[in-house]
């Protein structure tokens, strides 16, 4: 079997995958799903509830219902947990260690990076990373009716119009998600927490992880096709 043949066996695959995935494309800082509506995420900073007093604890939680109160629209808080990737930590290592003359500090520093792999491929160390999602959608995606769920349940892929209307109602919709996220960065920071909006880049390798997540430790996204459409799956 050549290799043509297994490229065309395998872009079928890729295709279908990606066809039920509900993002159509990521541009502006915004995900843009495949029924009209936007989002923005941010990454934020965590606190250690229980080693604060319980003045400083009352003050968090008054801080923050404050926070959900100032709401109108609803978001999403969500929490990831994954292996701890120290690739780029051990990069580092091995420079300094390829650059080392000291015989003996050479040694200790081999030592340390055998040390550091071990420790993370046996003790399974997870890290976690806090979001928070804001959306906002156009009003024929907020109510579909049952009709239209199931049509675009069993025919996923989208059609020239659909592409076309979102284009024409991006610039709208991005102004009312920016006001948005103004007003919720400003709640989180309210609450003592760093809140960063994650740009294009930051979206795309943090779907790219999240749809790949064993193949994302050895290969590097691919990058735009130069659309704007960014290709979140590989074969």
């Amino acid at each position: 079997m050549n290799d043509q043949s297994v490229r065309q066996r395998k872009t079928p695959k890729t295709a279908s995958t990606q066809m039920h995935l509900p993002i159509a494309e990521i541009k502006e800082n915004v995900v843009v799903l495949k029924n009209g509506g936007i989002r923005a995420i941010f990454q934020t900073s965590s606190v250690n509830f229980n080693l604060k007093s319980e003045e400083e604890q009352n003050s968090i939680i008054y801080a923050f219902q404050g926070f959900l109160n100032t709401l109108e629209y609803p978001i999403q808080i969500l929490i990831r947990s994954k292996k701890l990737n120290v690739d780029s930590y051990m990069d580092n290592l091995q420079e300094v260690y390829n650059k080392q003359e000291n015989p003996l500090l050479k040694k200790q520093t081999f030592e340390y990076m055998e040390y550091i792999k071990k420790l993370v491929e046996y003790a399974d160390i997870m890290e976690k990373n806090f979001y928070v999602v804001v959306p906002y959608d156009p009003i024929r995606a907020k109510n579909p009716n049952m009709w239209s769920q199931f049509i675009e349940n069993i025919r996923p892929t989208d059609s020239l119009e659909a592409i076309r209307q979102r284009h024409r109602e991006f610039a709208s919709l991005k102004k009312g998600l920016d006001a948005r996220c103004s007003s919720v960065q400003s709640g989180l920071e309210g609450c003592n927490l760093r809140a960063e909006r994650l740009i294009t880049k930051q979206l795309t390798e943090l779907f790219f992880e999240i749809y790949n997540p064993t193949l994302s430790r050895n290969q590097k996204l691919r990058s735009a096709n130069g659309t704007g459409d960014l290709n979140l799956l590989q074969n």
